[in-house]
């Protein structure tokens, strides 16, 4: 889970040390969170009608491509957005995506402020990212708290499996969440970060303190903050504010979570999940001070997140030959789950290795069948046509895109073309 207030900045050319690509053992997450705040809202003319309009978004599925990383889902507000990307494999054990986006600054009316989420079901369990930009300043602290709640009282999916956002298994809360040092002066304060006595800091630290103090953060965990505050920095320099305000350095990004207590949400006859089934430990918790195009440094933090899967088959199974090497071999046979909601909007595209996001394919058929309902087992087939196909040669991979569900329902292996 990455956070970053990136201050209208223009994007830096190189993010891999951000997103822990060059580290050997980082390679292996699963899925990647990005919460951005104060990216450049002014609206491109150009790209109005691209999928992606902004820079950054652009720059995370163009350096997390090559890593199989595909984008999931995305949601904007302004200049709030969140980025959830999961390798391609994953795809089909990522269902029930929703977003949503409260809007709190200026009386809700510009989106400056507020919170923006995406929710998912993750191998069968609930899970929600929330990337959310709260009140400045220092007094505020009261302001952030009832925003905080307003955002959480707000957000509401579809469906009976966790409608409001602290009734998902788990919840990551994260973003520029404003929160300020208390009481101590700045001299102090800066003293402390030299001499690396951070704990000094910390019981001065507004959300520690609401964390104890606040009912709607109660049962929220933080790691320890082993990094220097992440607030305020003179743009293209590690050093804190030097300007005529003399801004007092503060954890302002910050990145929680949230599990849900197995006694919330019991079903009928007491369903529910059984301790244990659900457990996260966090590996890291730091900021980088290489970038330095903002006044916030950007925080990152990993989570083993350990569960039962509680889905083992995909709802559509895709069987395809391990190469084309004729146009005639193109063809697709694929069965669906009993419970799978099909639509006639449904479609199976055929993707390049490396793709950025569900509708980036080189090509695509509509998966409609004559035969398909009268298979026994709800097999179908269909053909891609010769000029569909790909020119020349490389490794693919088809996915089946449920319309219904906003996802990939289905994926192959990479087969040659």
């Amino acid at each position: 889970v990455v956070t970053w207030n990136v201050g209208t900045a223009m994007p830096p050319n190189d993010v891999t040390s951000l997103l822990h690509l060059n580290t050997g053992e980082t390679n292996d997450a699963d899925m990647i969170a990005i919460g951005l705040q104060e990216v450049n809202s002014k609206i491109n003319k150009r790209l109005k009608d691209a999928l992606f309009t902004d820079q950054w978004s652009e720059l995370f599925m163009d350096v997390l491509s090559p890593f199989h990383f595909v984008l999931v889902s995305t949601v904007r507000m302004q200049g709030v957005i969140l980025l959830v990307f999961a390798k391609y494999y994953h795809l089909p054990f990522l269902q029930d995506i929703q977003t949503d986006c409260t809007r709190t600054g200026l009386g809700g009316y510009w989106g400056n402020k507020g919170g923006v989420s995406v929710r998912l079901s993750i191998f069968g369990h609930m899970v929600c990212f929330l990337n959310c930009h709260l009140p400045a300043h220092l007094e505020k602290a009261e302001q952030r708290k009832e925003d905080f709640a307003t955002i959480l009282h707000m957000q509401q999916f579809e469906g009976h499996v966790a409608s409001g956002i602290l009734d998902h298994d788990l919840v990551f809360w994260f973003g520029d969440l404003n929160f300020r040092i208390e009481s101590l002066d700045i001299r102090f304060v800066k003293y402390a970060i030299d001499s690396n006595i951070l704990s000094q800091l910390w019981e001065k630290d507004q959300l520690n303190i609401a964390k104890t103090t606040w009912p709607v953060l109660s049962g929220f965990q933080e790691g320890p903050l082993n990094f220097p505050p992440t607030f305020k920095f003179d743009v293209g320099t590690n050093k804190y504010d030097s300007s005529a305000k003399k801004r007092k350095p503060a954890w302002t990004d910050r990145i929680l979570w949230k599990i849900k207590s197995p006694s919330v949400g019991l079903g009928a006859g007491g369903r529910g999940p059984s301790r244990g089934v659900l457990s996260v430990s966090q590996l890291c918790y730091c900021s980088h001070m290489e970038y330095t195009v903002s006044d916030h440094k950007p925080v990152a933090a990993a989570f083993a997140v350990q569960f039962a899967s509680k889905t083992d088959k995909p709802l559509v199974e895709i069987y395809v030959a391990d190469e084309w090497s004729r146009p005639e071999q193109a063809v697709v046979r694929y069965k669906m789950a009993a419970g799978f909601h099909r639509s006639s909007w449904d479609w199976i595209g055929l993707y390049r290795v490396g793709f950025r996001h569900p509708k980036d394919y080189v090509s695509y058929v509509w998966a409609r069948s004559e035969d398909g309902e009268r298979c026994l087992e709800l097999c179908a087939q269909v053909m891609f046509l010769e000029e569909a196909l790909p020119k020349g040669k490389g490794e693919y991979i088809l996915g089946y895109y449920s319309n219904s569900s906003s996802s990939i329902a289905g994926m192959t292996e990479p087969f040659q073309v």
